[in-house]
């Protein structure tokens, strides 16, 4: 093994190595997902360099500055306002999702006009118009980190495979025998796993166009899933109450998640891939070990349905989005409620962190998005302008842009 490079990857912090083993470059990464601007940046090489034999005597230097560089990117003061820069009026009928590409230069749109729009995020013009669909496009994303594959899923039951660049369909995945509502691809962008409401879960090649494997177990609707960050697990949450634990490789099914009194809403495996996050109808989340499926916590407190859940990037902290309002965000290893979100009126639906994990993004149907401080609660901003309802909310890679969806039919891009 020879170590090539270094990469930098601030969020979550961490540092990526280049190495080549029998002739072929591979990539690892350490996490440095507990780095603080206090923690000793010497005493962390010492420990790193115990555990990776790829960092040598000579490279402990070049390991430490590049702490360093994590730490002074932590320091910098997040007082970011955003402005609203542009509405796009994207489509005729009403929007269903967004998604950035990693760099954030570059969007999609999800619409009831049975497209998928790509968009330029810098100049607000529209790239390509993803035709082919039958249906409502439903679900929606990039293959990032890379960025040169969209995926759709339709309630036409088919999901469509695109090159970003061109617009190009290079495949339709079909199988299904109802609508695709959730779909992500794993890491690798290897495959792409589709949720649908026939009750599977199915795996799709991306290279051959091939279905890999039909996921059986659920029985009702497959409404949300979630690769883990090192794509050997996908998980799926149901309107059957459960949440199911998937061994990518081989398809098999490795736990049922028992415990949740309503439909599941969303699902999220932290980034160490220890912990599962769900959030149901039941008005509960709960967190969940990965490894055991044993539920370790039920987060409380919300007086309705909980909509949406979520880890912010270095898995500590969880926020929860509910029809009664508010949001909360919760400490991930005490599980105690740290702040709850109050001033929205009407329910809210998505809640997402920034990059950073310093800020939280919420959309409601009260026609607003706010951002919210996670140390103290406090709402430092309310994005306004949308006329209808806003179901989507996304910051890009940097966190300093914010795209909102709205069932106005627009969106809105904020810097």
């Amino acid at each position: 093994m020879k170590l090539k490079k270094f990469l930098l990857r601030y969020y979550p912090p961490g540092i990526i190595l280049e190495y080549k083993k029998g002739g072929l470059l591979r990539t690892k990464s350490i996490d440095l997902l507990d780095l603080t601007p206090e923690t000793n940046p010497e005493e962390l090489v010492a420990e790193i360099r115990q555990s990776e034999p790829l960092i040598t005597e000579s490279r402990a230097d070049q390991v430490k500055h590049l702490i360093i560089r994590l730490q002074q990117k932590q320091g910098q003061q997040d007082h970011h306002r955003f402005c609203f820069v542009k509405e796009l009026k994207a489509h005729i009928l009403p929007l269903t999702n967004i998604a950035f590409d990693k760099s954030g230069s570059r969007f999609i749109t999800g619409s009831y006009d049975r497209t998928c729009r790509v968009w330029d995020t810098a100049s607000g013009t529209e790239l390509h118009t993803l035709e082919g669909h039958r249906n409502v496009v439903y679900a929606i994303a990039f293959n990032n980190p890379y960025g040169d594959k969209i995926a759709t899923g339709s309630f036409d039951k088919t999901c469509k495979l695109w090159c970003a660049d061109s617009g190009k369909c290079f495949y339709t995945f079909r199988g299904h025998m109802a609508e695709i509502v959730c779909l992500a691809f794993n890491p690798q962008s290897t495959l792409v796993a589709t949720g649908s409401m026939d009750a599977t879960a199915k795996l799709w090649d991306v290279e051959t166009g091939e279905e890999v494997a039909t996921l059986t177990g659920h029985t009702a609707e497959v409404l949300s899933l979630c690769f883990n960050t090192v794509g050997s697990q996908l998980v799926t949450g149901s309107f059957d109450h459960t949440v199911v634990i998937w061994d990518v490789a081989s398809g098999r099914r490795v736990h049922t998640l028992i415990g949740h009194r309503g439909e599941i809403s969303n699902v999220q495996f932290n980034w160490d891939c220890s912990l599962i996050v769900t959030g149901s109808m039941d008005k509960t989340c709960k967190l969940w070990e990965a490894v055991s499926g044993k539920c370790v916590a039920t987060l409380v407190g919300h007086k309705e349905e909980v909509l949406d859940v979520c880890f912010d990037l270095s898995g500590q902290f969880i926020a929860t989005a509910s029809a009664d309002g508010t949001a909360r965000v919760f400490n991930a290893t005490t599980h105690e409620c740290l702040v709850t979100l109050e001033g929205h009126d009407g329910e809210i639906s998505k809640v997402c962190f920034s990059p950073q994990g310093s800020r939280v993004l919420t959309a409601s149907s009260d026609k607003t998005a706010r951002l919210w401080d996670v140390q103290s609660g406090v709402c430092l901003q309310v994005l306004e302008g949308h006329t209808d309802e806003i179901f989507s909310c996304v910051f890009n890679y940097e966190g300093d842009t914010i795209i909102t969806g709205s069932k106005d039919n627009t969106c809105r891009i904020w810097y």
